[in-house]
């Protein structure tokens, strides 16, 4: 009986506070309460959407790849258009320019780019640069009366700090949700060279990709970018690429139409627990270095295999992949500052960064008929010669001519290409000259020609 009643008043409780808080006034005593709406009303009008188009060319006959059906019947092989399309968002950051901030995988291959923004005006959007690395894009827009939201330092970034995103999820049009940041320094996801996120619980669903992240100063702090889902929906945990690194990356994207990384010329690995024991050092984390190039930035400055890199111009450098952010986020001509032990003993020098042609190279700066494409240096450890093809833009000149992601080029024009070195030295060709390139793919060996 007691129990029966303890939970009536406790119903009739929640009852009455329900009730009280659906109530709530404007002001209590006078004085207004919290509210995200001022903020929001300054940061909304610089959050825009992006609509793509892809057009997509298909066979009209299932049966067209088929050897036995193409040897006996004489299949009609005219190729038709379909047309995908997909939504995302993006952060006008530059309004005088009408440069937009959003995500790579949202714009990438789009054949078509439109902006629409809060206020209703729709525009079409010239492609500027991408990087599928940090899988960032800058695309412009000709417009006037237009909002901005500069990019901020993200580094005061705290893990508790309130955060609220900004986007266009599932199509639905400008959205807000809000919550906290759960974590920073996030990597782990698949297809991302440089990874240092900003984990928050803010719902961030399918649409919202390339809207904003900003704390309660109205300030941009990060481009959301993803979240992890066990299940297709949000479950709390959402990602967004630091203001930081968005701000280094746009940067080059809008003077280069690439981002062009330097190299520290070593390979490095977590430092275990055997790792520490066998070197002798004090610390838990670190980098170490396990091969170093002749000619590299570190060999150069006197880093040898087997020294622990602990902090990077004072950025605490927790493992390889700390190493692998903090290299490729550096300006190339840039000298930063190394702190790293060896035998034991603390040590620090200065390095100079600079661009390894012979490791990564975008094939416009070799001839203009490689627009699109990014050339890499195999692996040593795989032993296998030639030059890597690491990207290539859809609807490129190369895509066209039937060039892919992941095949390697072996020759040029009847050379032979061992590594990324020789293929440099084979350019500028002869005015007029067509290029035929020998790749291997999967096993097998193909011919693109480009004209």
């Amino acid at each position: 009986m007691r129990n029966s009643y303890k939970l009536f008043s406790a119903t009739v409780l929640m009852l009455y506070a329900s009730l009280a808080l659906s109530a709530l006034p404007a002001e209590v005593d006078g004085e207004p309460l919290p509210s995200l709406a001022p903020i929001l009303e300054k940061v909304t009008p610089a959050v825009v959407n992006v609509h793509t188009r892809t057009r997509v060319q298909v066979r009209t006959s299932p049966f067209f790849d088929d050897p036995f059906f193409r040897r006996f019947f004489d299949f009609q092989t005219v190729p038709r258009e379909r047309v995908q399309q997909s939504l995302g968002s993006g952060v006008i950051v530059d309004a005088a320019e009408g440069l937009i901030l959003t995500n790579n995988h949202v714009i990438d291959g789009a054949d078509d780019i439109a902006v629409m923004l809060e206020d209703g005006r729709e525009y079409a959007a010239e492609f500027i640069g991408s990087d599928r690395d940090t899988d960032l894009a800058v695309i412009r827009i000709d417009a006037s009366d237009l909002h901005e939201l500069p990019l901020t330092d993200s580094d005061r970034l705290r893990v508790g700090d309130f955060v609220v995103a900004v986007g266009n999820p599932f199509g639905l049009g400008q959205t807000v949700t809000s919550g906290i940041v759960s974590a920073l320094g996030r990597s782990g996801l698949r297809g991302l060279e440089y990874q240092n996120f900003i984990q928050t619980d803010a719902s961030i669903n399918p649409g919202n990709s390339g809207g904003a992240l900003i704390n309660l100063r109205g300030e941009l702090i990060g481009i959301n970018t993803a979240i992890f889902t066990p299940s297709g929906g949000n479950v709390g945990i959402g990602f967004a690429i630091p203001a930081t690194t968005a701000d280094h990356v746009m940067a080059q994207l809008v003077e280069f139409g690439e981002v062009r990384r330097g190299s520290f010329g070593a390979e490095v690995q977590d430092l275990s627990s055997q790792l520490r024991e066998a070197l002798e050092v004090d610390v838990h984390r670190g980098a170490v270095i396990t091969r170093i190039e002749p000619g590299g930035a570190l060999k150069e400055a006197g880093l040898e295999a087997g020294d622990v890199i602990v902090a990077i111009d004072e950025r605490p450098v927790t493992g390889a992949g700390a190493f692998r952010h903090v290299e490729g986020l550096l300006s190339v001509g840039s000298t930063v500052r190394i702190d790293y032990l060896r035998n034991g003993r603390e040590r620090s020098t200065r390095v100079r960064i600079e661009e390894d042609l012979d490791a990564r190279i975008s094939g416009h700066r070799l001839d203009d008929r490689l627009d699109g494409i990014v050339l890499e240096r195999i692996p040593d450890r795989s032993r296998a010669q030639g030059v890597l093809v690491k990207e290539v833009r859809r609807n490129s000149e190369a895509w066209q001519a039937g060039l892919r992601s992941g095949d390697v080029v072996v020759a040029i024009n009847r050379q032979l290409v061992r590594n990324l070195g020789e293929l440099r030295n084979q350019f500028p060709l002869s005015e007029g000259r067509e290029m035929v390139l020998e790749i291997r793919r999967r096993g097998a060996g193909y011919l693109v020609t480009l004209e």
